[in-house]
């Protein structure tokens, strides 16, 4: 039996960087021979085994052939006659088919049948064997991979390679939660755009996320958006969202924010009038397209709908932004609005030259929520209730007191807004 380190542990620390978690393979076993040293088999399409101790998995060696399209269209074999090199061959990247053998002493030992220490050192992705137009979620992949690795460049003959997958069908047979996996996984990197990028390079995005792929080439009015191409704004939004650390459902509703100005007529174009109901539709058939979670889902709603009113909120008074609090249920999840306020955020500073502009918009509205929540409601309820009221006449009054909390903070009301 012999141990080896396998794929990102080895890529991130020839990169020098962090190792986030550690995967094993194990040539020359069997499962009866792992279960006898305590490992717990919990693979199930193949074996895979967990570390008594440590907990951390161990495969394996196996070869696959593949028997039908789509993900699950493989059939694998693990014996202890599958060498090392035969299981690296399976794998996607150069960079991920390294391995190191247990035991060993920093960068000692590096096993790289396929030179991937050499293409880690020039940037680029490039795939290990044809069998990587197998499987279909290696798209996914390669593109989460180069939204992490920015800098990376896509080889070439990967690409075309990619090109081929699609053109054959080969993504239409993905399943929605793995696209959903891969998709948040990339959402979640550096640079985020370089994962739409190289989708839309291979054709993928038309194929996965056509919403997205039409805004490409529609033009918006210069003076708000410097970048003209709505696309090439979204791809200036997302990578703010990376910047300011934005959590995953921040990301999505960045992602589907402007989704609408994709279907806005010929004629009327730059000018994107109403896009954003457009876009809360376009956002709920994607996000039930792919099973998105709810809570991205519901506060992609809230930004596609309002993000327009948030940005002009400099413009609205006391009564018109008590309207737009109550439009994004702010008072019952005060924490969804301030993500909400934060995927706006991202979508004022993501235009071209404007990424360190301040947003005013964010403080003002946070300050205008406080003031309406400083508001006790049950004393007025109380209050109405002794005097004889009932029902909606209970509710105008705390409405009332609400709308007068916000006019006497006057400091609130003083500055412009953004348009778009």
């Amino acid at each position: 039996m012999q141990i080896y380190k396998v794929g990102g542990a080895v890529r991130d620390a020839l990169l020098g960087l962090p190792v986030r978690d550690h995967d094993w393979v194990v040539v020359g076993a069997t499962p009866e021979a792992m279960t006898a040293q305590g490992f717990l088999p919990v693979g199930r399409d193949f074996p895979v085994f967990l570390h008594p101790e440590t907990h951390e998995e161990y495969a394996l060696a196996r070869t696959e052939r593949k028997t039908a399209r789509g993900y699950h269209g493989f059939a694998f074999q693990a014996s202890p006659e599958v060498t090392l090199e035969e299981d690296l061959a399976r794998r996607d990247l150069t960079i991920n088919a390294m391995a190191q053998p247990l035991g060993a002493a920093g960068l000692e030992g590096i096993v790289d049948p396929w030179n991937g220490r050499a293409d880690l050192a020039a940037g680029v992705l490039r795939h290990v064997t044809p069998a990587f137009g197998e499987d279909p979620v290696r798209i996914l992949r390669v593109a989460r991979f180069a939204s992490r690795f920015s800098s990376f460049s896509v080889a070439p003959e990967t690409l075309s390679l990619m090109r081929q997958m699609v053109a054959d069908g080969e993504v239409d047979a993905l399943v929605p939660e793995r696209v959903w996996q891969e998709l948040a996984r990339g959402l979640m990197e550096e640079h985020p755009s370089r994962m739409i990028e190289v989708l839309r390079e291979c054709g993928a995005l038309a194929r996965l996320l056509p919403e997205v792929d039409r805004l490409f080439g529609v033009p918006q009015r210069a003076e708000h958006h410097p970048e003209v191409d709505t696309g090439a704004h979204l791809l200036l939004v997302l990578d703010m969202a990376a910047r300011l650390q934005a959590p995953l459902d921040v990301r999505f509703a960045c992602l589907a924010h402007d989704l609408g100005k994709g279907t806005t007529p010929p004629d009327v174009l730059p000018r994107h009038i109403g896009h954003e109901q457009r876009s809360a539709r376009l956002m709920r058939a994607v996000a039930e397209r792919l099973r998105v979670p709810s809570d991205c889902r519901d506060l992609a709603d809230v930004v596609a709908r309002e993000h327009g009113n948030i940005h002009a909120s400099g413009t609205l008074g006391p009564a018109a932004v008590l309207r737009l609090l109550e439009r994004c249920d702010a008072l019952r999840k005060p924490g969804r609005f301030e993500r909400a306020l934060l995927a706006c955020e991202c979508d004022a500073r993501g235009r071209l030259g404007l990424q360190d502009r301040p947003y005013p918009q964010r403080d003002r509205l946070a300050a205008a929520l406080a003031a309406v929540q400083s508001v006790t409601t049950s004393g007025i309820a109380g209050e109405a209730i002794a005097a004889g009221l009932s029902g909606p006449a209970v509710g105008k009054r705390i409405q009332e007191a609400r709308l007068q909390a916000l006019q006497n903070r006057k400091e609130i009301f003083q500055n412009p807004g953004l348009a778009e």
